[in-house]
């Protein structure tokens, strides 16, 4: 077949809309669609990852489990050799263990675990196929929350009455590069992060929206230690750079300027607010002795008090817009920053209007700034859960290894279930989570351990029962961001790979095996059931006057395109505009500066109002002098978590096979580190081997790992062993962020580097693991 033989065929991922271009039944090419002016890198590395050694061929099986059950030694995950084996013994052993789990210990004790971004197809959703399937058999524990968003999930509700704040719709693009003067963000605005899209992208639109900004003289001032990757150059930001954690005091001092100066809105906080009056004898001090000055606050976060009055002034007398990363709530005590910032904005009064306010998650991932489209994103049903416990996301290490322990969360108490069983499916707990030392001990206490998995990541490698699924270019499915404009077709585009299935399929022939196939498929094969689900779609549509093709005509075309309102969105205008009629849904009805229901709760790391807690590690804490560099561990450029992390355009940014860690050059110097050297990071936690990339990008004082590295220990199945590629979660706190959202503090870390003077090992989890006869 030549060149011009080949054909290409529309699809979608996580990073966006593209053909995958075929020849002889195998993708050897990608191509972006034509809409889309800023098309993410990542794509090119499907290629590679598809056909990846790493890519697991056929059902496998860990040898103990295999021989002895549940009755093996657990200690043998992540270290044992697997036993390949053929389908009907998979499916035939997960069927009886989870029968067997249900009929010793209840449906609680089976965690549909399953955290991750998994396919960006509705249909072939893995998680969502996984709890369609146990919640017909009865129900499981699940996780509430994120780690994206964890801490602000439960913060956000109490204060604004809901989420889109954070989650979205936030105030647009195009009404930002209209009105806006300044724009303060703290965390910046990574385009890194918006090549990212959950239900995928037909355009990647925040470049094409900051440069319209920047060139309609929008300034632009940057709060953080990473402007590397944080702050676009051609923003030509203002970049102040305080240590981390420090955000919180920061805006205090900036509170603290606007109301001695005369600067704060009175009569904004009197009309939308309540509480400020409590809130304020804190902020001067009349309460604990210390007014929350410039001057307090510089002691914290390092900037000039000058600088940090000097902000504040510039924010009262102009149109200013207030960002915030989602990054800073994953730290201890992280819903302070989130409810400061709101707090901030409503002392300067532009909530609600055209260029004004706050808005969280900008250049988080692609979605925020675009509307919300008045299309919804077809789905496959999950059913009802008739099981009712849960646990917050970030706790799964805590519930494994305390069943029948209790947690605080959002008022109320939370028992651990008695783990048994975890399904986990389209996801990897071993990027996700923190402290991997921690997670290994117990993730060796559940009796079985199952997933569904594509290549042989950490999560497969520490299972009992794996089953090989399908990639997105192996199957149909219809892709739908909710913050995008397009409708996108995923057509196959090549058979699969091994002996690799689809997980509808793998659940469909479980469902057989346990009495309720024709529940679970009703009847439909795929192709029938993406024809469902869009159509049911189309008549949600056409209840927001909004007419879609039938689906023939649209699987045809490929894709098609929602027209969009030409009005800017406001976050908040309507609730500014008629704050009777369109209160928020907080038991005032206003923004809730002071939170009678969260002071209700007495919780001594998170009280009423917004305030500054010492975080358990910082650069301002005694174990400085033990690990005195604070790592940040932000999402990839090159990757989504760890997906992709075997494709080309991963590999390519390893050094010498390492992740890099980002060191400032006088750390470096001091340390007789220099660019490209294999280090080692460690704290009290974990070790990893990384390169070092030396540079004045990143705050003295700090370094940055960037997530996703897949974990790949120097002695598989040993606790505390070195990781020789650079996972950033050997190193992260395994805390929740405070008492009322428990979320992830993946950002508190303390650690030290050193350069390594022995023998560089091999990376070996891109290959397959130990196998034992068949």
């Amino acid at each position: 077949m030549t060149k011009s033989d080949s054909k290409f065929v529309l699809t979608a991922s996580h990073w966006g809309t593209y053909y995958a271009e075929i020849e002889d039944g195998r993708i050897v090419g990608t191509k972006p669609f034509e809409a889309d002016g800023f098309p993410s890198p990542i794509n090119d590395s499907i290629l590679d990852a598809v056909y990846s050694d790493s890519r697991i061929d056929r059902p496998h099986v860990r040898k103990g489990f295999l021989e002895k059950g549940k009755d093996s030694d657990h200690n043998g995950r992540g270290g044992e050799p697997f036993v390949p084996v053929d389908w009907d013994t998979a499916l035939d052993l997960v069927a009886s263990e989870v029968k067997r789990v249900k009929e010793d210990f209840g449906n609680s004790s089976i965690h549909a675990g399953s955290y991750g971004w998994a396919s960006a197809g509705g249909f072939h959703h893995a998680q969502g196929l996984l709890k369609r399937f146990l919640n017909l058999y009865g129900g499981s524990n699940v996780h509430k929350d994120s780690y994206s968003t964890g801490a602000a999930n439960v913060l956000l509700p109490h204060i604004l009455g809901g989420m889109d704040a954070s989650s979205g719709p936030v105030s647009t693009w195009d009404g930002l590069a209209k009105d806006t003067e300044l724009m303060v963000s703290f965390g910046g605005i990574a385009l890194k992060n918006t090549q990212v899209e959950a239900g995928s992208a037909g355009e990647h639109a925040t470049e094409k929206w900051l440069r319209k900004m920047r060139e309609s003289g929008v300034n632009f001032v940057y709060i953080g230690p990473n402007k590397g990757t944080d702050a676009a150059e051609f923003l030509e930001a203002e970049w102040l750079q305080p240590r981390p954690h420090s955000d919180t005091a920061i805006m205090l001092g900036l509170a603290h300027t606007l109301v001695t100066e005369k600067l704060h809105d009175e009569a904004f906080l009197d009309k939308y607010t309540v509480g400020f009056e409590k809130f304020l004898p804190y902020l001067m001090g009349e309460n604990d002795g210390q007014p929350k000055s410039p001057e307090w606050a510089a002691e914290i976060c390092g900037l000039d008090a000058d600088t940090i009055r000097s902000l504040a002034r510039r924010m009262a007398s102009h149109r200013t817009m207030l960002t915030m990363s989602w990054s800073l709530q994953r730290a201890d005590h992280g819903e302070q920053p989130f409810w400061m910032m709101i707090t901030l904005a409503a002392m300067v009064g532009q909530i609600g209007l055209p260029g004004g306010g706050f808005g969280f998650g900008y250049g988080s991932m692609n979605r925020q700034g675009n509307r919300k489209r008045p299309v919804p994103s077809p789905r496959v049903p999950q059913g009802v859960n008739p099981n009712h416990t849960f646990i917050p996301c970030a706790r799964i290490s805590d519930m494994l290894l305390n069943p029948g322990g209790t947690v605080d969360y959002n008022g109320r108490t939370i028992t651990y279930p008695d783990i048994r069983m975890v399904y986990w499916c389209g996801g990897n707990p071993f990027h996700h989570h923190q402290d991997i030392n921690r997670l290994i001990e117990a993730w060796r206490r559940p009796e079985v351990v199952i997933v569904n998995e594509i290549w042989w990541t950490s999560t497969a490698r520490h299972s009992d029962i794996v089953l090989p699924a399908t990639s997105t270019l192996e199957r149909n499915d219809i892709a739908s961001g909710t913050f995008d404009r397009f409708l996108i077709g995923m057509k196959k585009a090549i058979e699969p790979v091994g002996e690799a299935r689809h997980d509808f399929e793998i659940f469909a022939d479980l469902s057989e095996r346990l009495g309720f196939r024709e529940k679970f498929t009703k009847g439909r094969n795929e192709m029938e059931w993406l024809r469902h689900i869009y159509d049911v779609g189309r008549q949600q549509a056409a209840q927001n006057q909004v007419e879609l093709p039938d689906f023939d005509d649209f699987w045809e075309q490929g894709f098609y395109e929602v027209p969009e309102n030409p009005e800017p969105y406001v976050l908040f205008s309507d609730f500014r505009r008629d704050p009777d009629g369109s209160n928020l849904h907080t038991p005032s009805g206003k923004i809730e500066i002071f939170s009678e229901k969260i002071d209700s709760f007495n919780y001594d790391d998170c009280p009423g109002h917004p305030v500054w807690l010492e975080p358990v590690e910082w650069l301002g804490s005694e174990k400085t002098k033990q690990f005195p560099l604070h790592l940040l561990s932000s999402q990839p450029s090159m990757r989504l978590h760890g997906q992709m992390d075997n494709g080309g355009v991963s590999l390519k940014s390893k050094i010498q096979g390492r992740e890099p860690v980002w060191i400032n050059t006088k750390d470096a110097t001091a340390r007789g580190i220099a660019d490209g050297d294999v280090v080692r990071v460690f704290n009290d936690r974990g070790q990893c081997l990384a390169g070092a990339t030396v540079t004045d990008d990143i705050s003295q004082g700090v370094a940055l790992i960037q997530t996703g590295a897949w974990y790949d220990p120097l002695e598989p199945g040993k606790i505390g062993t070195l990781d020789r590629h650079g996972n950033a979660n050997m190193l992260a706190l395994d805390k929740g962020t405070s008492k009322l959202a428990q979320g992830s503090s993946a950002q508190t870390a303390l650690v030290d580097i050193e350069k390594w003077q022995e023998d560089i090992p091999e990376i070996n989890v891109f290959s397959q693991p130990e196998m034992a006869a068949e």
